[in-house]
């Protein structure tokens, strides 16, 4: 991946004001990857007290669209045009973690996917939602 993208990538991460309000940042990106992680943050759990399914799907939604970003001319954006998500178990732990990943890149259409863990204080992490989507390029 070329450093203009990475640059472009971390630039438009950083304009992302959601990312900044859950706390989230980027661990780690390569061509047709990217991986997000964020707190579980009190303000960012539903009643039962597990981070929130919005949260999970925020986080993913994002990492599939930087890791589809990724593989996309310099002069491309993205928007998700679809999304489902699986959730697999409850959002507990001390942060999330999410790793996108494109699965068919396209002129119309890149297909992607993302995992979306539970990190827990002993180092162990739970797999807690699976996202399958598709991103359109958009010129700019």
């Amino acid at each position: 991946m070329s450093p203009e993208i990475v640059k472009k990538i971390n630039q438009s991460f950083a304009d992302q004001s959601l990312m900044g309000s859950i706390g989230a940042s980027i661990a780690s990106l390569d061509y047709g990857v990217a991986t997000l992680t964020s707190p579980i943050r009190d303000g960012f759990k539903q009643q039962q007290g597990f981070g929130h399914a919005a949260l999970t799907f925020a986080l993913g939604d994002t990492a599939a669209g930087y890791a589809a970003l990724s593989v996309m001319p310099e002069n491309c954006e993205v928007l998700t045009t679809e999304m489902k998500i699986n959730l697999l178990a409850p959002s507990m732990g001390v942060q999330l973690r999410a790793e996108g990943r494109v699965i068919k890149p396209g002129r119309r259409l890149v297909i992607v996917q993302a995992d979306v863990y539970a990190d827990q204080e002993d180092g162990s992490a739970r797999h807690i939602a699976l996202l399958t989507g598709s991103m359109i390029p958009v010129e700019v």
